[in-house]
């Protein structure tokens, strides 16, 4: 049975998805039924989707690769919040990202300024930009690519 803590976890990643996907959903009833246009099996209630959305309830695995599927994110990523396995990376790949890394340059002069407004920022607004560029940092586990 999942913990309070796993359906509130669920329902954070849902409503992430359902925000960024090309057709918003704002409510149950729209989630409901854009689910059951795309699920094969039974439809959803309102009320069920109610409670996707509100941590009350956790879809079971076969709702979940339907939600997946339909809001182009990792099954994994949607039920657990891991990222997808990608493949294995080949000897070649490997060596270039390690001499990328070892090779990134300096930081340049608008990314200095860009710091310096940062820092200047009160620290409410400072929150504010770490929390966008966390959101855009969690595409890559997210969304397949």
């Amino acid at each position: 049975m999942p913990s309070p803590d796993e359906k509130s976890a669920f329902s954070l990643r849902l409503k992430q998805a359902l925000k960024r996907s090309p057709k918003k959903i704002d409510t149950a009833t729209e989630l409901a039924l854009n689910f059951n246009l795309r699920h094969p099996s039974g439809p959803i209630t309102t009320q069920a989707a109610q409670k996707w959305i509100t941590g009350q309830s956790l879809p079971t695995i076969d709702k979940i690769a339907t939600l997946a599927e339909w809001l182009n994110v990792s099954l994994q990523w949607l039920r657990f919040g891991i990222a997808e396995e990608r493949p294995t990376a080949t000897k070649h790949s490997r060596t270039r990202r390690a001499t990328t890394a070892a090779s990134t340059p300096p930081p340049t002069a608008d990314e200095l300024a860009l710091l310096e407004k940062l820092r200047a920022m009160p620290e409410y607004r400072r929150d504010l930009v770490v929390e966008i560029v966390e959101q855009f940092a969690i595409e890559q586990m997210m969304w397949r690519g």
